[in-house]
């Protein structure tokens, strides 16, 4: 075939290549009706060879779905969703599904557009991060008619199922160890919340806890865009210069906690002795720090996998009762920045 003629290749080129019809081959490359050994091997191999790809859209015309998941994500630049997506891709590898992905970059309208055009494919099932989307999103989801899985966050009512932890009880929880461990003054450093609803959540629920010991952030500061290690380095400057008497530093994520970590290294100063420091989210990419960060591990590859199994689940055996609703438990991680008593 050269470049000037070409066209995508069909079930007769297969069929003749191998000298059966047209409805054997289609028979073997579904996987479906009698056909005998030496005939499959043949087409497949012949298949192989062309490079033939079945036009998986003429099959979706009749049974209204194809085969892939929609996976909507906020970010792939941010290295929590890669293990998310790998724990998805593990499960549904050993399926005839596979993920496609869509990212939002935290906008809700883009989600919606987004959201519009992959469920325009008919795929068999959505897995979306988060609990919040607008009406329309939200609408769509309702109306999809396939098993949808919200994931990430468990503090709020899914539109089907979802997999995630709460970001409430995460945040309570490490205002409690910092709490125990005699801190008292503390600077809060995230990104801007409207629309990370997740940090909202942990950030609220760690001003409560901090609330009921009579204790309130002393500081804060907030960004959007750039470089998260270059703005921990910055933000925290700026906050120690504002507010020198700080003796704990809370980051929203663990990135901007590790910048600060080596602004203060850099500066001499006594960790955790002097200043204490916490993230979220255990991103391995850190283990390399002089010091370990004190984190929370988010719990990202299984909620990628029960995401995964509630889909194939219900897709295999829709009248089967499982679980839908599955909040998983998170683990605070005292590294070397928290001290424990």
């Amino acid at each position: 075939m050269t470049s000037d003629n070409k066209r995508p290749l069909t079930l007769r080129d297969v069929s003749e290549a191998t000298g059966v019809s047209e409805m054997t081959v289609s028979r073997v490359l579904r996987n479906r009706g009698d056909v005998s050994e030496k005939t499959r091997v043949k087409v497949l191999a012949a298949a192989k060879e062309l490079g033939y790809v079945p036009n998986k859209i003429a099959g979706a015309l009749a049974s209204n779905r194809v085969n892939l998941v929609a996976v909507i994500i906020p970010s792939l630049s941010n290295m929590v969703f890669p293990e998310v997506l790998t724990g998805i891709n593990e499960v549904l590898e050993t399926t005839q599904l596979q993920p496609v992905v869509g990212v939002t970059d935290y906008q809700p309208e883009k989600e919606e557009k987004v959201l519009y055009e992959m469920l325009s494919w008919r795929p068999s099932g959505v897995i979306i991060a988060g609990l919040e989307h607008t009406d329309s999103a939200r609408a769509m989801l309702n109306a999809a008619g396939i098993p949808v899985v919200e994931i990430m966050d468990t503090d709020g009512k899914p539109v089907d199922a979802m997999v995630g932890i709460s970001h409430r009880r995460a945040g309570r929880e490490m205002a409690k160890a910092i709490l125990k461990a005699g801190y008292r003054h503390i600077g809060f450093m995230g990104t801007k919340m409207p629309l990370d609803h997740r940090a909202r959540k942990r950030f609220e629920g760690f001003t409560e806890a901090l609330a009921k010991e009579g204790v309130e952030i002393e500081d804060r500061n907030f960004y959007s865009g750039g470089s998260a290690l270059a703005k921990g380095r910055e933000m925290t400057a700026e906050m120690l210069e504002r507010s020198p008497d700080l003796d704990f530093l809370y980051y929203s994520n663990d990135m901007i906690g590790a910048g600060g970590l080596l602004y203060l290294l850099e500066q001499g100063i006594d960790i955790p002795g002097q200043i204490g420091l916490a993230g979220f989210n255990d991103v391995e990419l850190l283990q390399g720090l002089p010091r370990k960060l004190a984190t929370m591990d988010a719990c990202r590859l299984e909620i990628g996998r029960k995401a995964a199994e509630i889909i194939a689940a219900q897709l295999d055996n829709p009248e089967e009762e499982i679980e839908t609703r599955i909040t998983l438990n998170p683990t605070i991680s005292y590294g070397d920045t928290l001290k424990r008593r």
